[in-house]
Protein backbone atom coordinates (compact mmCIF):
# COMPACT_ATOMS: atom_id res chain seq x y z
CA UNK A 1 0.00 0.00 0.00
CA UNK A 2 2.70 2.60 1.18
CA UNK A 3 4.71 1.82 -2.08
CA UNK A 4 1.37 2.70 -4.16
CA UNK A 5 1.12 6.23 -2.11
CA UNK A 6 5.14 6.93 -2.69
CA UNK A 7 4.29 6.31 -6.57
CA UNK A 8 1.27 8.58 -6.80
CA UNK A 9 2.60 11.53 -4.77
CA UNK A 10 5.42 11.44 -6.58
CA UNK A 11 4.14 11.58 -10.04
CA UNK A 12 2.74 14.54 -9.39
CA UNK A 13 5.83 16.30 -10.18
CA UNK A 14 6.83 14.04 -13.19
CA UNK A 15 7.03 16.63 -16.26
CA UNK A 16 6.62 13.49 -18.43
CA UNK A 17 2.83 13.16 -19.14
CA UNK A 18 3.03 9.60 -20.40
CA UNK A 19 5.33 8.11 -17.33
CA UNK A 20 2.85 10.34 -15.00
CA UNK A 21 -0.13 9.10 -16.76
CA UNK A 22 1.24 5.64 -15.87
CA UNK A 23 2.46 5.63 -12.37
CA UNK A 24 -1.03 7.21 -11.90
CA UNK A 25 -2.96 4.39 -13.41
CA UNK A 26 -0.77 1.39 -11.60
CA UNK A 27 -0.92 3.32 -7.89
CA UNK A 28 -5.07 3.67 -8.78
CA UNK A 29 -8.01 1.25 -8.89
CA UNK A 30 -9.83 1.69 -11.24
CA UNK A 31 -13.20 3.35 -10.02
CA UNK A 32 -10.47 4.93 -7.24
CA UNK A 33 -12.28 8.21 -5.72
CA UNK A 34 -9.98 11.47 -5.22
CA UNK A 35 -11.19 14.18 -2.88
CA UNK A 36 -8.92 17.37 -1.70
CA UNK A 37 -9.27 20.85 -0.63
CA UNK A 38 -9.14 22.02 -4.35
CA UNK A 39 -11.59 19.76 -5.99
CA UNK A 40 -15.40 20.68 -5.94
CA UNK A 41 -16.47 16.72 -5.86
CA UNK A 42 -14.74 13.59 -5.69
CA UNK A 43 -12.71 12.58 -8.73
CA UNK A 44 -13.07 8.97 -9.82
CA UNK A 45 -10.86 6.47 -11.64
CA UNK A 46 -7.75 7.22 -12.53
CA UNK A 47 -8.32 9.24 -15.66
CA UNK A 48 -10.31 11.74 -14.00
CA UNK A 49 -6.94 12.27 -11.34
CA UNK A 50 -4.42 12.08 -14.06
CA UNK A 51 -6.47 15.11 -15.58
CA UNK A 52 -6.06 17.23 -12.20
CA UNK A 53 -2.91 16.01 -11.58
CA UNK A 54 -1.72 17.12 -15.13
CA UNK A 55 -3.50 20.54 -14.28
CA UNK A 56 -1.28 21.13 -11.29
CA UNK A 57 2.09 20.28 -12.91
CA UNK A 58 1.05 22.92 -15.58
CA UNK A 59 0.31 25.32 -12.93
CA UNK A 60 3.52 24.78 -11.07
CA UNK A 61 6.54 23.83 -13.43
CA UNK A 62 9.53 22.18 -11.39
CA UNK A 63 7.23 21.34 -8.62
CA UNK A 64 8.51 17.88 -6.35
CA UNK A 65 5.66 16.25 -4.02
CA UNK A 66 6.75 13.99 -1.68
CA UNK A 67 5.13 11.43 0.73
CA UNK A 68 7.54 12.61 3.33
CA UNK A 69 5.35 9.93 6.19
CA UNK A 70 3.49 7.33 5.42
CA UNK A 71 1.96 5.35 8.35
CA UNK A 72 -0.57 2.23 7.96
CA UNK A 73 -3.09 1.48 11.06
CA UNK A 74 -6.08 -0.72 10.66
CA UNK A 75 -6.31 -0.87 6.79
CA UNK A 76 -5.97 2.81 6.67
CA UNK A 77 -2.91 4.33 5.00
CA UNK A 78 -1.68 8.72 6.23
CA UNK A 79 0.90 10.15 4.28
CA UNK A 80 2.13 13.69 5.08
CA UNK A 81 3.19 15.25 1.82
CA UNK A 82 5.38 17.95 1.14
CA UNK A 83 4.89 19.86 -2.49
CA UNK A 84 7.82 21.67 -3.01
CA UNK A 85 7.39 24.30 -5.34
CA UNK A 86 10.50 25.91 -7.74
CA UNK A 87 10.18 29.07 -6.11
CA UNK A 88 11.15 27.27 -3.05
CA UNK A 89 7.80 27.54 -0.81
CA UNK A 90 6.25 24.45 0.56
CA UNK A 91 2.93 23.40 1.31
CA UNK A 92 2.51 20.76 3.69
CA UNK A 93 -0.90 18.32 2.89
CA UNK A 94 -2.22 15.05 4.61
CA UNK A 95 -3.79 12.13 3.22
CA UNK A 96 -6.10 9.65 4.33
CA UNK A 97 -6.16 6.09 1.93
CA UNK A 98 -8.01 3.29 1.82
CA UNK A 99 -6.48 0.69 -0.70
CA UNK A 100 -7.80 -2.45 -1.78
CA UNK A 101 -6.43 -6.63 -1.06
CA UNK A 102 -4.30 -6.00 -3.93
CA UNK A 103 -2.60 -3.01 -2.49
CA UNK A 104 -4.07 -0.73 -4.76
CA UNK A 105 -5.13 3.05 -3.78
CA UNK A 106 -8.81 2.83 -3.85
CA UNK A 107 -10.06 6.04 -1.95
CA UNK A 108 -7.82 9.48 -0.99
CA UNK A 109 -9.12 12.11 0.73
CA UNK A 110 -6.43 14.90 1.20
CA UNK A 111 -6.33 18.13 3.68
CA UNK A 112 -4.41 21.23 3.90
CA UNK A 113 -1.54 21.19 6.48
CA UNK A 114 -0.80 18.53 8.67
CA UNK A 115 -3.65 19.33 11.75
CA UNK A 116 -0.92 20.58 13.40
CA UNK A 117 -2.35 23.38 15.87
CA UNK A 118 -0.52 26.72 15.22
Amino acid sequence: MSENAHKFFTAWGDANRATQVTSISEALTDDARYSDPRTEAPLIGPKAVTGYVAQFAEMAPGAVVEAVDVAERDGVTRATVEFRMANGMVQMGQYFIESDNSGKLSRLVGFVGTGTPT
